[in-house]
């Protein structure tokens, strides 16, 4: 389940010109290489610290294990703060504060991935849509014992340790995000059919409680 993509929220140009902070470091697009750090060229959707003929750090290494993917939302965490997601990385880099030049740059990577923007379902580009969705329903508070119960579902295709095999990962989803893209299918706002039977037999709590499971899911 990926959110609607507006180009709005991101633009590519200027997104190429804030990868000029990176590029002392990192490589992208045709015959990229590692440098100091690793090539970014289908990032998106992949696991950290996963490309073999790169010598990552420990904690990196770490943030891999752990089930760390690189999407739009891990990516814009990452950029705003590096060291918030990986404590011992030798990164320098300080980080992006302003949050349209990170969504400039995620776009900007997200054409080096397969299919950036062909699939409905594909990874999200930039992060979500506005919406119109009532705000009592987003003021839900989900009970993740009650979503752990009600995932079983859920996981026979999204896979629990958020690997990403040709369905988009729903682990580590920011609630609110996980609610809008579920109420999008259950009013047929957004086209999938299994989705929407399955969210169509979801009540407005029984999808906070998912929200709220798979929020915090790292394995």
């Amino acid at each position: 389940m990926a959110l609607p993509v507006r180009a709005e929220t991101g633009d590519v140009a200027a997104g190429e010109k804030v990868f000029q902070q990176c590029k002392g470091c990192h490589q992208v697009g045709s015959g990229a290489t590692h440098r100091i750090g690793p090539h970014l060229n289908g990032l998106f959707g992949r696991k950290a610290a996963s490309l073999d003929d790169f010598a990552y750090s420990k904690s990196f290494r770490r943030a891999g294990a752990g089930g760390l993917e690189w999407h739009a939302d891990t990516l814009d965490v990452f950029l705003e703060n590096p060291r918030s997601m990986t404590s011992g990385t030798r990164m320098s880099f300080r980080g992006i504060k302003d949050a349209q030049e990170r969504a400039n740059l995620i776009v900007f990577l997200r054409q080096f991935s397969d299919n950036p923007a062909d699939i409905p379902e594909a990874d999200p580009t930039a992060q979500g849509a506005d919406h119109d969705l009532d705000p009592a329903i987003l003021a839900l508070v989900g009970d993740p014992e009650y979503g752990a119960y009600l995932s079983g579902e859920c996981t026979t295709c999204h896979q629990a340790g958020g690997t990403d095999a040709g369905i988009p990962s729903i682990t580590l989803w920011p609630e609110e995000q996980f609610v809008t893209a579920m109420h999008a299918y259950k009013n047929k706002q957004r086209n999938h059919p299994v989705m929407q039977m399955i969210a169509g037999r979801l009540g407005d709590e029984e999808i906070a409680a998912l929200a709220a499971y798979f929020k915090d899911l790292t394995n």
